[in-house]
């Protein structure tokens, strides 16, 4: 059984391959698909654009909200392939953690010249 951190690591380093391979520029559709790929040869647990509903005083609300990948449960992983990551990323990626009730999440955006600078690991303090 894998730890968050031990989850991120295994999808920073996998991103890193497809980074190296892919370069930036590409659509973050692209990204979503190698890297979904890469997870479940390494014999990961991956659920892709899975839906997140929102529980709003007690009723379900089927609002659209998709994230990108959920690796075993435990981490979220939000893709972009932009220019610069924006305020609105970083929230998004929060508000999934927190509707999931999940720790920890990984915001990366591809379109960067050096992978480890779009990659931001983001933590749900509500917990």
């Amino acid at each position: 059984m894998y730890s968050e951190n031990d989850l991120a690591k295994i999808v920073f380093d996998l991103g890193l391959k497809i980074h190296r391979k892919l370069g930036p520029g590409l659509l973050e559709s692209v990204y979503q698909e190698c890297l979904f790929y890469e997870l479940i040869q390494a014999g990961l647990k991956v659920e892709k654009e899975k839906g997140l509903p929102l529980i709003y005083e007690n009723v379900q609300l089927e609002v659209g909200y998709r994230i990108d990948l959920l690796v075993e449960n435990k981490l979220i992983i939000e893709i972009k392939s932009v220019d610069t990551l924006a305020d609105i990323h970083l929230a998004q990626t929060l508000t999934y953690l927190k509707l999931s009730e999940l720790k920890l999440g990984l915001l990366i955006n591809f379109n960067t010249t050096q992978f480890k600078n779009g990659v931001k690991r983001i933590i749900n303090g509500t917990l």
